[in-house]
């Protein structure tokens, strides 16, 4: 990272803030209604964001990564989250539906091949249905990798990371009976699903409150509760995830599969202390996907707005758009 990046925010490097110029809701089956926004170029270099969580939902500041007048950006909220509809729903919510829903909105948009740009869950979505659909992926942008394996969620949920943060990790635990801290997991699932609106909101906010606190690596640990209603989507949705594993089998799947997308290029943008989704992974899938980039980016964590992590993206976002004529745009 150059020191000018250092010096600035992540929001001062961004592009300006634009509108979309289509938002419309989306039907795509079981019952949900996805929002699907696009702006920048209409006939710009196609370009997917998928946000992360699972739960997340997306946000404004998602379209500055690219040159607008270069890009066409199409944000989407995932099942349950965001403006889709409904609202923290769990039902017929899996990772292949929002595969299939990716793929819904690109026939919807007509888009035949788009770079896909994901971080964190949004990464492991990315990946799935890029090794799914292969055909339709001319390049990925992957930010903070996790592949949903066993291992990752025991680092973070069985007091791996809180050898970093006991003080966090106490408070996180602390919420739970002794006798059932051993899958902290299947007890946030309880009483995250218990029916009784107060105490999955309850639970819901401790639940994200301690992801947050580790996301940046500048930070001062809690800094305050999420709105209830966005702690609950994104508390039931990530832990239903979690609590299935992905629905991905066997549990190292995303790196058993990396063969089907070796011939895509990619960029891999990795915070060195990543303490959400420790290094190693993004390290696995570049050394097994040649065609793969991996940036390790120094003094920066997990957070999509950590000024580092910022300068990178919007340099391989600018790279891409160099290579458009050759990606096949």
């Amino acid at each position: 990272m150059d020191k000018s990046a250092g010096q600035k925010s992540a929001a001062q490097m961004l592009y300006p803030p634009l509108e979309p110029y289509d938002q419309r809701m989306v039907d795509v089956g079981d019952g949900h209604t996805l929002y699907v926004e696009q702006c920048g170029h209409p006939d710009g270099i196609p370009v997917v964001v998928v946000h992360g969580g699972p739960g997340g939902g997306c946000s404004p500041a998602m379209r500055r990564y690219f040159d607008p007048s270069e890009y066409r950006i199409i944000l989407f909220d995932q099942r349950g989250c965001g403006r889709s509809r409904p609202h923290a729903s769990v039902d017929d919510n899996t990772t292949w539906h929002l595969v299939a829903d990716m793929e819904h909105i690109r026939n919807l948009l007509e888009i035949d091949r788009w770079v896909v740009f994901g971080g964190s869950w949004g990464a492991t979505l990315s990946l799935v249905y890029a090794q799914t659909h292969p055909e339709h992926v001319a390049y990925l942008v992957l930010r903070g990798v996790f592949l949903m394996t066993q291992g990752e969620l025991d680092w973070f949920y069985r007091g791996g990371v809180g050898q970093f943060w006991p003080d966090l990790w106490t408070r996180f635990e602390g919420m739970i009976p002794e006798d059932e801290r051993g899958d902290m997991v299947d007890a946030y699932h309880k009483r995250l699903f218990s029916g009784d609106r107060a105490l999955e909101i309850r639970y819901a906010k401790a639940w994200t409150a301690w992801e947050n606190a580790l996301a940046s690596i500048d930070n001062e640990g809690f800094m305050g509760d999420a709105p209830a209603e966005y702690a609950r989507a994104f508390a039931r949705l990530e832990n239903h995830y979690f609590h299935n594993g992905g629905w991905l089998a066997p549990d190292q799947q995303i790196l058993s599969n990396v063969s089907a997308i070796t011939h895509i290029p990619a960029t891999i943008v990795q915070g060195r202390y990543d303490m959400v989704c420790p290094p190693r992974a993004a390290w696995a899938l570049a050394e097994n996907w040649g065609r793969a980039e991996l940036s390790m980016v120094p003094l920066a964590g997990h957070a999509l707005s950590e000024p580092g992590i910022t300068a990178q993206l919007l340099r391989t976002t600018r790279a891409v758009q160099r290579q458009a004529g050759m990606l096949g745009f």
